[in-house]
């Protein structure tokens, strides 16, 4: 009996991409996939929404 594997979409370009151990470049169907998003990643062009204050605001001190 075969396995049956999750099929997702490759965040990058779409494609269906069977989530299994053997491909390390997974969710990504593939390096050149991997490497445009990291590189989305460097030029900040994903943001995490943050309130503005600083660091030393979250610190209880004694």
């Amino acid at each position: 009996m075969a396995e049956k594997f999750t099929k997702v979409a490759c965040p990058t370009c779409g494609k269906e991409v069977e989530w299994r151990p053997e491909n390390a470049f997974r969710p990504f169907c593939g390096e050149r996939c991997k490497l445009i998003d990291l590189g989305a990643w460097a030029n900040e062009n994903y943001k995490v929404p943050a309130e503005q204050g600083t660091f030393e605001d979250d610190v209880e001190r004694p």
